[in-house]
């Protein structure tokens, strides 16, 4: 498929490893791993993700008239709506209802990963032109392969005008996220609090210290591969009670620590020397993105501590800018971590259908800033010059 002027051109791969990794990572950048070309190959090696998954791998590159790869997209062609965070279970069933096939459909996304990042991987980020040229090539690749329907989740900004300019109608929500205030360590944090608050924070780590839980954070070669296997029972256990079956497979981990162990924070849990529970975090350039949690033994507190504060700990001390930590959670907002948006973008191929959807988003998005305006009105922050 040709852009107006046949260059650049987008194509689709059945598989990152068509691709290679200095080409991705070219147009992928070093700031977000979760769209390095090492992350998602490990979901596809590691059979986290393929046919077998409902997540079959259809990757979009952009490639100049030399052949250069200029741009990329994590693509996939999808059989269900599991995995996703941003939820469009009710669209399907509505569609489905009045007579569609709402499956299969595209959707342009990191699997099983609620972060915000980048969806148009470009050689040059700046290039608004190409970004618009790929949004609408992706868009002309839907109506092509005859899905109902695409989807990218977790835009970044930069890609949002881009997918409104190609057609997609944009979908607000939020997580909570830290922002790093130049924090000399976690008693600066803690003094920026109200009252309230902090005294809520210090009892809550005083009942983990109290239970005799000891916590280590570990990175790089000091993570081992029992440490991969006590990490991984916590991951099935959590899986099996919240969604009944885990995304990920014991040997994405292993990928994860071959190629990507500098870019990993592992916090463990011990007590009465047997590993108890874990928390998963990835490292960004400037941000540490909280994915993960598991455990097989119950102490109270022991969750915010481990996926929480230590995670807070960890970007005081490495001088990182935020904490991102995941999906839902309104009980993070005591915690330090405040409202932020994040985007979505949407094409349906059904006109009435899209209709309806933009008549559901129009009336959802002041409903979405009401709650963020809200919520944001109750920051556990002291007022200024308190």
């Amino acid at each position: 498929m040709a852009a107006e002027d046949a260059t650049p051109t987008l194509s689709v791969v059945p598989g990152i490893d068509r691709i290679p990794a200095a080409a991705w990572d070219r147009c992928a950048g070093t700031d977000n791993p979760f769209v390095s070309h090492a992350f998602l190959l490990a979901l596809e090696e590691s059979g986290s993700v393929g046919e077998r998954a409902g997540w079959r791998p259809s990757h979009a590159i952009l490639q100049d008239a030399a052949g250069t790869l200029v741009g990329c997209a994590p693509l996939y062609l999808k059989g269900h709506s599991y995995g996703e965070y941003v939820f469009d279970h009710g669209w399907a069933e509505a569609y489905q209802r009045a007579g569609g096939r709402y499956y299969p459909k595209l959707q342009l996304a990191v699997p099983f990963t609620p972060v915000p990042g980048p969806r148009l991987l470009l050689a040059t980020p700046a290039d608004d032109a190409v970004r618009r040229v790929f949004a609408r090539g992706l868009v002309d690749l839907a109506r092509e392969t005859g899905v109902s329907s695409l989807h990218a989740t977790f835009c970044a900004p930069a890609d949002i005008a881009a997918f409104r300019d190609a057609g997609m109608h944009v979908r607000t929500g939020f997580q909570f996220h830290w922002e790093n205030r130049g924090y000399a360590d976690f008693e600066a944090f803690l003094a920026a609090l109200n009252h309230g608050k902090r005294k809520a924070i210090r009892k809550e780590r005083r009942d983990v210290a109290s239970s005799g839980v000891e916590l280590v954070t570990l990175t790089g070669d000091a993570i081992e591969p029992a440490h991969w296997d006590a990490f991984f029972a916590f991951y099935i256990s959590t899986s099996d009670r919240k969604w009944g079956h885990p995304y990920l497979t014991r040997a994405f981990f292993d990928r994860l620590h071959a190629t990507m162990r500098t870019r990993v924070v592992l916090v463990l849990a011990r007590h009465g020397g047997e590993w108890v529970a874990g928390a998963l975090n990835l490292l960004g350039a400037d941000t540490l993105y909280g994915r993960n949690w598991g455990a097989t033994a119950a102490f109270k507190n022991l969750h915010f501590e481990a996926c929480y504060y230590r995670a807070l700990d960890f970007a005081i001390a490495h001088g990182l800018a935020r904490v991102e930590a995941g999906a839902q959670g309104e009980h993070k907002l005591q915690r330090g971590y405040l409202p932020a948006r994040i985007f979505s973008a949407h094409w349906l191929r059904d006109r009435g259908f899209a209709d309806a959807v933009a008549d559901f988003l129009a009336r959802e998005t002041p409903a979405v800033e009401e709650t963020i305006a809200a919520l944001a009105a109750h920051t556990p922050f002291k007022a200024e010059g308190v």
